[in-house]
């Protein structure tokens, strides 16, 4: 369910605007993406692990609010993160 410290590092550096840089619109989103990404995987064999799904919905909520700050400041940041993570179809 928890992403390892080395793809989490991976990820960041991955998606920094610069060094240091874990607080960017991008990091976050990205960070939330993978715990996503990784919950789902769990939930879809414990399915009656509801705790865990109230968390899922909260960090979905929190990457979309963080996804429409984004849109709403730099539209061509919020395109090429979406592209590049995969998330709108």
């Amino acid at each position: 369910m928890t992403i390892s410290r080395q793809d989490k590092e991976a990820v960041i550096e991955k998606f920094s605007s610069h060094e240091g840089d874990t607080g960017s619109p991008e990091v976050q989103i990205a960070l939330l993406t993978e715990r996503i990404n990784g919950l789902t995987e769990h939930l879809k064999t414990h399915k009656k692990d509801h705790h865990s799904r109230r968390g899922l919905l909260k960090m979905v909520g929190k990457r979309r609010r963080l996804l429409t700050y984004l849109q709403n400041k730099e539209v061509d940041r919020y395109r090429s993160l979406v592209k590049e993570l995969g998330l709108r179809k």
